[in-house]
């Protein structure tokens, strides 16, 4: 999401990049990073909702990469549909459902959470990146795998349970040592609150 000059009374005007039949880099954050996607209960709610997204609207699921309070995915979306931000919508909305019905326990709603009709589950908006080439998406192919290894969770990227690295490794795409001797793929934005 590229951030453009304010408007006025302190609001942001936000500008999405719509390419249709793009590939996108997406950052979502959980509300108040509260670390309930990688438990049980949020994996199985996500993985569900994305599944279902998938159903209604298609899109590739290129890469990702679950992490407990955000996640990185790279979508590919069909020719000629550059929806994005309705299928996030309806994954937050699918799992958000889901997740509160299953004992899930959500973050603080302010006011203007609670008028609006929001719950405290994710932050309201998402970052994008728009994938520009073939040595971009390998950037943010990279960038994803690594990310468990950014965060201290793992200190090799083919540790970490929760992402497509090891499809990856299946497909001949990387060695199973990748990113033991490489430098740490860089995407200024990525980690977006």
């Amino acid at each position: 999401m590229t951030e453009q000059p304010r408007r006025g009374r302190g609001v942001p005007n936000y500008r999405r990049n719509y390419v249709p039949g793009g590939t996108y880099f997406f950052t979502v954050v959980t509300h108040e990073r509260r670390p309930i996607l990688t438990t049980d209960l949020g994996r199985r709610c996500l993985r569900r909702a994305i599944t279902t997204a998938q159903r209604r609207r298609p899109f590739e699921l290129v890469a990702v990469v679950l992490l407990p309070d955000h996640f990185h995915a790279i979508w590919a979306l069909p020719p000629g549909d550059s929806k994005y931000p309705h299928r996030w919508k309806r994954i937050k909305e699918a799992f958000t459902t889901a997740f509160l019905a299953g004992g899930g326990v959500e973050g603080t709603r302010s006011d203007s959470r609670t008028k609006q009709g929001e719950r405290g589950v994710w932050q309201r908006r998402f970052w994008e990146h728009t994938v520009r080439d073939e040595d971009d998406l390998k950037r943010c192919v990279d960038y994803v795998h690594w990310n468990p290894v950014k965060h201290g969770l793992v200190s090799a990227v083919k540790d970490y349970r929760w992402s497509s690295f090891a499809r990856f490794v299946r497909a001949g795409e990387y060695p199973e040592d990748w990113g033991m001797a490489e430098s740490p793929p860089d995407l200024p934005g990525a980690e977006w609150d």
